[in-house]
């Protein structure tokens, strides 16, 4: 018996995320389409046998990943002659899946998912939690939104990229659980810049601060992750305090929808407000510390 053609599967955005989403998949389904805004990033993958898409249309598959920052960024490779939903038209696929994985607005994919729909085409909404490492082991956390039938379509790739992966709920719901995971992620990266900021000015040996908060209940993944960020006070790259303020604004504007007020959150956007308005929001969010340690008690 014939063995079930597999649908066929591209990546857009090769960036930081995306470029090592797209290394993992190349090598477990044994073929992927990439296209990039800079070509020359998907070079090393065309080497190993990916076809690199001059265009979005020409990326255009039953199962098109977007690892890209903002939902402006999805709409620009959708629309147009080049775009996505051109592509789709072109290849007559059935019932396509857009995948979006950057962490953008619930509602806004929300809507998207409404108005692709009435196009045959199937959005789900998979924001991703683990940084660069996860990507590179195929360890992510994936918080999954969308209709049932793009779900299973596209739930054999999602567990290639990462190692949880669950489905919440309709379009959208994805995007509410990427916002309620980066409530706890900004709440640990600034309380142990905090904590750090405090040791310090008491001249405690942050090394050793960093050690016995692993060593306990305070450990946590981005203790391990940015560990050495903070010992070596490198912040550059890395996942940056813009977009970490951009998932603070996402959780807000959902809890505003549901007539909650959450008062860590809003200290937190403060904080990363502040922080970006320093020029330092390009830097990785636990450079947070470099905020808090200028903050003076009133007298």
């Amino acid at each position: 018996m014939n063995e079930p053609i597999k649908p066929s599967v591209s990546l857009l955005g090769l960036g930081r995320m995306g470029k090592p989403i797209a290394e993992r998949l190349l090598s477990s389904q044994g073929r992927l389409t990439v296209w990039n805004r800079t070509p020359s990033k998907a070079d090393d993958l065309a080497a190993r046998g990916a076809r690199l898409a001059v265009t979005p249309a020409g990326a255009a598959a039953d199962i098109t990943l977007t690892v890209l920052t903002d939902l402006s960024d999805v709409m620009a490779v959708l629309h147009g002659e080049d775009g996505l939903l051109a592509g789709w038209k072109q290849a007559d696929l059935d019932r396509p899946v857009l995948v979006i994985h950057g962490t953008v607005s619930p509602a806004g994919v929300a809507a998207l998912a409404e108005e692709l729909a009435r196009q045959g085409i199937g959005v789900v909404d998979a924001p991703l939690s683990g940084g660069v490492a996860g990507a590179e082991t195929g360890t992510l956390s994936v918080m999954v939104g969308g209709q049932d039938w793009a779900v299973a379509k596209a739930m054999p790739v999602l567990e290639e990229v990462g190692s949880t992966v669950v489905h919440f709920g309709p379009p959208g719901a994805g995007e509410i659980a990427k916002a309620c995971n980066q409530v706890v992620v900004a709440s640990t990266v600034t309380a142990i810049s905090e904590s750090l900021v405090l040791a310090d000015a008491c001249g405690l040996d942050r090394a050793q601060i960093l050690r016995v908060l692993a060593g306990g209940l305070a450990d946590s993944e981005v203790l391990h992750q940015k560990r050495d960020r903070w010992l070596d006070r490198n912040f550059t790259g890395g996942g940056s305090a813009a977009n970490q303020l951009k998932d603070l604004r996402f959780a807000a504007e959902t809890a505003g929808r549901k007539g909650l007020r959450l008062p860590l959150s809003l200290t937190l956007r403060e904080a990363f407000e502040q922080m970006i308005s320093q020029g330092l929001g390009d830097l990785d969010h636990s450079a947070i510390e470099l905020t808090l340690a200028q903050v003076r008690a009133q007298p």
